[in-house]
């Protein structure tokens, strides 16, 4: 297992080096390409749905939702029922940004899965899956 370990800790920095020397040029970093990711395929999430999805505390996204929102990449807007709450969106900058990092991201993958067949991704789809039961 501590060959497993190792793969997947070097795997993943693989997978998200280019992504993040992407995100470093416009001043973000992993954390807020997690938020971004997250609300990109979130509907009307709001900020509880958010905080359940990343597993943190408020403490924890406070800074980095607060960059996202002043650099005009995310915005707070009303629910459309449920006036309490505030939905989060992706500005057309954020959406941009999002979709670059995740490019990075999908280009390494997809070399990898292609490099060993369909079976590979049911195989490590598979594992993810259970691994992420904990």
């Amino acid at each position: 297992m501590d060959e497993a370990l190792e793969l997947m800790y070097f795997g993943w920095r693989g997978m998200t080096r280019e992504a993040d020397s992407y995100l470093a040029t416009v001043g973000l970093t992993r954390v807020h390409h997690r938020i971004l990711y997250s609300i990109a395929r979130g509907n009307d999430l709001t900020m509880s749905d958010l905080l359940a999805i990343l597993d943190i505390s408020k403490q924890a996204l406070h800074r980095p939702m607060t960059l996202l929102v002043d650099k005009g990449y995310v915005t707070l807007q009303r629910h459309q029922t449920q006036h309490r709450f505030k939905t989060l969106h992706l500005t057309a900058a954020g959406r941009k940004v999002e979709h670059q990092a995740s490019e990075h991201e999908r280009r390494v993958m997809s070399r990898a899965f292609a490099g060993n067949g369909a079976r590979a991704f049911r195989i490590w789809a598979d594992v993810m899956r259970e691994t992420s039961l904990g």
